[in-house]
């Protein structure tokens, strides 16, 4: 399924929803990533303040995955390091 993010609150809620089909607690899917529930509760209520890097994580162990559409016309995105 393909849907279109336009907030980190739609994020959120998606991270949320999966979370609960795989029937974890918000401490088990934190644990996971070495994050806080609280880390996890401010996700899920789409906080903009969030670390990156840890969201990235949260999607990767729930099995999702965030795609970037550029439209076409664009200058082609920087290729990211170790993929040259």
């Amino acid at each position: 399924m393909h849907m279109t993010i336009t907030s980190t609150k739609a994020l959120g809620e998606v991270i949320r929803q999966q979370r609960k089909r795989q029937g974890l607690r918000q401490a088990d899917l934190a644990a996971m990533v070495g994050a806080s529930h609280v880390f996890l509760g401010d996700v899920e209520k789409g906080k903009s303040t969030v670390q990156w890097g840890r969201v990235l994580q949260l999607l990767d162990e729930l099995g999702l995955r965030l795609s970037v559409e550029i439209p076409d016309g664009s200058p082609s995105p920087p290729v990211p390091v170790g993929q040259r």
